[in-house]
């Protein structure tokens, strides 16, 4: 890891578009970012507090965010007005927001998602090498362990939640030059066991369910991010646990942890270890890896 600031993008001019009479699509850039993803996220949560009469959805995105509303109560036009008058008012080198710090254990190179990989190697860029000998061998690391060192090194911040219900996409709180890149597989899998973490691009993800896949796979969770039951304590409000604005700390655990802690989630008994911070993407600019520490210090406390 190097002392490197965070670069600043700055972001073209917003892009409003209509989706049939009740949505707003809104592109604050093309590529993802800090600047785009940060924008996104407190314009979104300005619509949200505001409580504006005929908004019934609100979904952020990585560089774009898209609103439902009635236009029988508010017209697309006057719709399309609130939006730029929110975003004008926001700023995001004076803006915060109060987020969770979350830990994830995560047992890497588990039995499961290993099985799924070898099954699949003919789609692969490397025949010949699990996901995270290549992943670390393209980002001129050593070896599987320095990979998952580097990977485990600095949280990764949910940047929306989306493609199947309850999936977090999660970008690395670094510079871009310390970020990790790999691509997807030439050819999707057919199958992914829940619960497993991967990657494809600069994104971390936790497959909520068992299904198709392209991401490279590294380790598995034994805690849920989908509960459609509602029988865990931290999904009563919601049948997905990640939101926007979350901070993922993965942490690796030994297979005596990892049945541990499935044993409490299929009990129903397992609580997520979390902490509130206020987050200030300003002072995360400007010293990346200090801020990183300093706000999932508080996790383990």
């Amino acid at each position: 890891m190097t002392e490197a600031r965070i670069e600043r993008t700055e972001l073209p001019e917003p892009r409003y578009e209509f989706g049939g009479d009740d949505h707003v699509f809104v592109e604050l850039d093309e590529a993802m970012s800090f600047d785009a993803n940060f924008q996104a996220m407190a314009i979104t949560q300005q619509i949200s507090e505001r409580d504006i009469d005929g908004v019934t959805e609100i979904c952020p995105a990585n560089a774009s965010y898209m609103v439902r509303f009635d236009p029988d109560v508010i017209r697309p036009d006057a719709m399309v007005d609130r939006l730029r008058e929110i975003a004008a008012e926001t700023d995001i080198e004076e803006y915060s927001w109060e987020t969770r710090i979350v830990d994830v254990p995560v047992l890497f190179q588990d039995p499961w998602t290993h099985e799924t990989l070898m099954e699949f190697r003919d789609r692969h860029q490397d025949p010949d090498a699990t996901d995270l000998e290549y992943s670390a061998r393209i980002n001129g690391l050593e070896d599987a362990e320095a990979f998952i060192e580097t990977f485990v090194g600095a949280p990764h911040m949910v940047t929306m939640v989306g493609f199947v219900p309850g999936l977090p996409w999660c970008f690395q709180m670094v510079p871009r030059s310390d970020q990790l890149e790999v691509p997807k597989y030439e050819q999707p899998r057919t199958n992914t066991p829940g619960r497993a973490v991967g990657f494809g691009g600069a994104f971390s993800v936790i497959y909520p369910v068992q299904g198709a896949g392209g991401y490279q796979l590294y380790g598995r969770t034994p805690i849920e991010v989908l509960d459609a039951e509602q029988t865990l304590p931290d999904f009563q409000e919601s049948i997905v646990f990640p939101n926007p604005g979350d901070v993922l700390n993965y942490r690796p655990i030994d297979r005596d942890e990892y049945d541990a802690v499935r044993e409490e989630v299929e009990a129903g008994t397992y609580e997520y270890t979390t902490a509130s911070v206020e987050f200030t993407p300003d002072e995360f600019f400007e010293a990346p890896h200090e801020y990183n520490e300093e706000i999932t210090e508080v996790l383990y406390e």
